[in-house]
C-alpha cells in the first residue's frame, strides 16, 4: 500500500482543488554549491507559483517520500552534502537508511501520481544515451513516464541525449509528444535538437484536452509536452556539440559510466564553456516552470469542467482519491489502496 507524506501547503491545494506543480529534487542535491542551490530552487518556486501552481517538490526524507517540502526541508537538500540523486529504484534503499533522496524526474513523476498531482515541470528530461546501442543506457525518466498518468512539461530531453532514438522509444511506447508553439523537438538549453516535434499545438488549454482525453480513453501512461529555450538565452547546437564531444572523450578517459554519466558530462560542459550552459541551464529551468504551472492550471480546469460532483472519487483518477483523503482531514501521511481509489478507513494520517 503506497505511503506518502503531503506537505501542508500541498495537502491544503489538493483539498481546495488547487492547481499542483511537481518539480524534481536532483537539480538541487546535485547541480550548484549551497547556498547558491537554495537560491535557484526559491527561485523556481517562485516561477511555479508566478505561473499559478503550487509547488510540489518530491523527495526521500527522514524514511519516507515526500510530495511537497516545507522551507526547512527545501534548505536541507540543498545543505546536505551527503543528500543523493535516485531514481525510483533507489526511493526504497535510501528511506531504509534514513537519507536524503534528491530524486530525478522519474521518482518525481512516481511520487506525482501516486498524491494526485498530474503536471511536472522539468527543464530538461533523461532518455536515450548515444551510443544506447552498444550501452543499452536509457534514463529511467522513460519507463517512469510509461508506466505513470503524469503530463511533464519540458524543453526536450538534455543535450548529451540521442533525441532521436529518444523520440522513438516515446513512440513505441505510445506516450504522446506534443510541441507547445513549436515544430522542433526542443534541445534542452538549445532551441533545437534537430528532431521535428511528433505534433504541434498552440493552445494551452487545447492541450490540456488532449491530455485528459488521453486518459480518458483509457490510456495508462504519461504525456510529453515540450517548449524551447528563449532565443537570446540558448546554446547554439553546433556551437554544443563540438563541447559534447569533448566531454565524453573527457568521461571516457576518467572511465566514468552508468549513473554518474550525466552530472560529469553536465559539470564539464559548464567548465569548458566558462559558465555558458549554466546560465542557459538557470534560464530554460525557470521558463519550463512558469510555463509548466500554467499549463498546470489550464489542466485543472479542464478537469474541472469535466466532472460532476459526484464524480468526483468515482471516475478513478488520482487526483480525486486524494481529494477525498484531504477532505477527510488529511494533512500529512496518506495512504492510497491503489490509484484512484480511496484510502481505507483507519489508515494513518
Amino acid at each position: 500500500m503506497p505511503r506518502f507524506t503531503l506537505s501542508p501547503e500541498v495537502a491544503d491545494a489538493l483539498r481546495r482543488r488547487r492547481p499542483v506543480l511537481a518539480l524534481e529534487t536532483s537539480v538541487i542535491a546535485g547541480g550548484l554549491p549551497y547556498p547558491a542551490n537554495l537560491e535557484l530552487a526559491q527561485a523556481v518556486d517562485d516561477a511555479a507559483r508566478a505561473g499559478g501552481a503550487v509547488p510540489a517538490r518530491v523527495a526521500v526524507i527522514d524514511g519516507g517520500l515526500h510530495v511537497g517540502l516545507t522551507e526547512e526541508q527545501v534548505d536541507r537538500v540543498a545543505a546536505d552534502p551527503d543528500a543523493v540523486k535516485a531514481s525510483i529504484r533507489d526511493i526504497g534503499r535510501v528511506a531504509a537508511g534514513g537519507g536524503i533522496g534528491a530524486l530525478t524526474v522519474s521518482g518525481a513523476v512516481h511520487g506525482a501520481r501516486l498524491a494526485g498531482v498530474e503536471v511536472l515541470a522539468v527543464a530538461g528530461v533523461g532518455g536515450v544515451h548515444r551510443g544506447a546501442a552498444s550501452s543499452f543506457d536509457v534514463s529511467a525518466d522513460l519507463p517512469a513516464f510509461a508506466a505513470n498518468r503524469v503530463a511533464v512539461f519540458c524543453a526536450g530531453v538534455k543535450s548529451i541525449l540521442d533525441a532521436g532514438l529518444t523520440l522513438e522509444w516515446l513512440e513505441t511506447h505510445s506516450i504522446p509528444v506534443i510541441g507547445y508553439r513549436c515544430e522542433e523537438f526542443p534541445g534542452y538549453i538549445s532551441t533545437s535538437s534537430g528532431q521535428p516535434n511528433p505534433h504541434r499545438l498552440d493552445d494551452l488549454g487545447q492541450i490540456a484536452r488532449a491530455v485528459l482525453a488521453h486518459w480518458d480513453a483509457g490510456a495508462e501512461g504519461g504525456f510529453l509536452v515540450t517548449h524551447p529555450i528563449a532565443d537570446q538565452h540558448e546554446v547554439p547546437r553546433e556551437q554544443l556539440e563540438v563541447r559534447i564531444a569533448e566531454a565524453e572523450q573527457a568521461a571516457r578517459q576518467a572511465g566514468v559510466t552508468g549513473p554518474a554519466i550525466t552530472p560529469f558530462l553536465l559539470k564539464e560542459l559548464a567548465r569548458t564553456s566558462a559558465g555558458q550552459t549554466s546560465a542557459a541551464n538557470r534560464e530554460v529551468l525557470l521558463s519550463t516552470t512558469r510555463l509548466g504551472a500554467e499549463f498546470a492550471v489550464r489542466l485543472h480546469e479542464a478537469r474541472l469542467a469535466g466532472l460532476e460532483p459526484e464524480d468526483h472519487v468515482a471516475d478513478g483518477h488520482p487526483a480525486d482519491a486524494v481529494l477525498s483523503l484531504s477532505a477527510a482531514g488529511s494533512t500529512g501521511s496518506t495512504g492510497l489502496a491503489g490509484p484512484g481509489r480511496p484510502a481505507e478507513p483507519g489508515l494513518r494520517r
